[in-house]
């Protein structure tokens, strides 16, 4: 999924034409570095304090997923580093979502792999985790997140779509990238967006019908601009 994954802005206005509930990442979710947009199947994982959860994640995610994890949001731990961010790469995973802090910036950056969390802390966990198998649940802030979800991020942030539907919005999204670049393309050719959208023929209708909107305009015209 990741190389051709729409960016995340299409998908959701995709998400809103086709009316699959539009979830959210925090918008205090930020990666990294910058990078492509990714998508890729959910591995979610809780944190309890202890690197070994992340560790069965892994060993048990198909190429290609993306590893959520849940640390509450603390803001008194970073739960993922160099090392865990490096063996998921190594593993074939497209990213990681930390609804908590990394640390090890400099090398994260490094090894590459797209990473999206609240910002860096230097320390790591100091809890005592209790024993048991790992929680295969993660809330990114009141979203949840399943095996059964896709993760699609970049750098406007993460949305969270449930796989049966991600084939349709998916292909929505990228009819709806191709409409816009070729709007741009004829933008940066001489045409404005306001020639493109008659939005003259706009103004003089609406000024004798106040209820009309673009959006029903061009929908009438057979135009198309965001969703």
């Amino acid at each position: 999924m990741t190389d051709t994954a729409p960016a995340t802005a299409a998908l959701a206005d995709a998400c809103v034409r086709l009316g699959v509930p539009l979830r959210v990442g925090p918008a205090s979710l930020r990666p990294i570095a910058p990078h492509a947009p990714l998508a890729g199947p959910a591995m979610p994982v809780t944190h309890a304090g202890s690197v070994d959860v992340f560790l069965e994640a892994i060993d048990d995610a198909p190429p290609g997923a993306v590893l959520v994890v849940d640390n509450g949001g603390r803001d008194d731990e970073a739960c993922v580093g160099d090392l865990v961010t490096l063996e998921a790469r190594e593993a074939g995973l497209a990213g990681i979502i930390i609804w908590g802090r990394h640390r090890d910036t400099a090398q994260l950056v490094e090894i590459g792999l797209p990473v999206h969390s609240r910002g860096a802390l230097p320390p790591g966990p100091r809890r005592v985790p209790p024993a048991g198998r790992a929680m295969r649940t993660a809330w990114l802030d009141g979203v949840e997140v399943t095996a059964d979800d896709t993760i699609a991020a970049d750098e406007d942030g993460v949305l969270v779509i449930p796989t049966g539907d991600w084939s349709r919005v998916a292909e929505v999204a990228r009819e709806i990238q191709q409409v816009e670049k070729a709007q741009a393309d004829r933008m940066r050719a001489g045409a404005s967006l306001r020639a493109q959208l008659d939005f003259a023929g706009y103004r003089a209708r609406q000024a004798t019908e106040p209820d009309l909107s673009l959006r029903r305009y061009l929908a009438e015209r057979g135009g198309a601009i965001e969703v």
